[in-house]
């Protein structure tokens, strides 16, 4: 018999949570469906989760986290500014582009949160681990230009995470490509204008 590990049920009730809440709506995503989209026991998503919550929590890092990858690891080499700015942003729309129903998820994960009592403080952890992913990309991308940004980092992040998730919402109502590019070039040319050689 294949036994699998904890690690394994727990990516594959990860998985199954996004293919159930994408075809069927976060508000139908119990346990009991999860479990049964993974061919997995009940018992499968205590012995993996403490709770939904935990579940829901670990679905948003994993969208966020699969958008924000091909961004950092399309940057081979270091670069000019722009060029390094230019080349990650996108990759990530490419990346957003290819998964729009995974990202219309995120939103409705935001406002169900937003909703439900005692699921607010979800919301703030999904947008608070937005930040330190948008920051921490920032930070990367600076070491990858060699360069610092003139504008404080938490003020950058902040602008760089509104910006971004703006432009996802907008795309996914009205999915214009050429607007979207322009605007997305019009942020890379923003960023490049916030920063200055390190050390200068």
């Amino acid at each position: 018999m294949n036994r699998r590990s904890a690690d394994e049920r727990r990516e594959e009730l990860i998985e199954a949570a996004i293919r159930v809440m994408i075809r069927d709506g976060v508000a139908r995503a119990t346990t009991r469906a999860v479990v049964a989209e993974a061919g997995l026991p009940l018992g499968a998503f205590h012995y993996c989760f403490r709770s939904k919550e935990e579940l829901l929590q670990s679905v948003v890092e994993r969208i966020m986290a699969r958008s924000l990858a091909p961004a950092l690891g399309a940057v081979t080499a270091a670069g000019p500014p722009e060029q390094v700015v230019r080349t990650a942003l996108h990759a990530y729309w490419d990346r957003i582009r290819q998964s729009p129903d995974e990202q219309l998820l995120t939103y409705e994960l935001t406002q169900y949160a937003l909703r439900q009592p005692g699921l607010t403080d979800l919301a703030r952890r999904q947008y608070q681990h937005y930040l330190s992913t948008v920051r921490t990309s920032l930070e990367a991308l600076a070491r990858l230009a060699d360069i610092e940004w003139t504008v404080p980092l938490p003020v950058l992040t902040r602008y760089g995470m509104g910006m971004l998730d703006g432009l996802t919402l907008t795309w996914l109502i009205d999915r214009d490509e050429e607007l979207t590019t322009a605007a997305l070039d019009e942020y890379a040319r923003y960023l490049t204008s916030v920063a200055r050689p390190r050390g200068a």
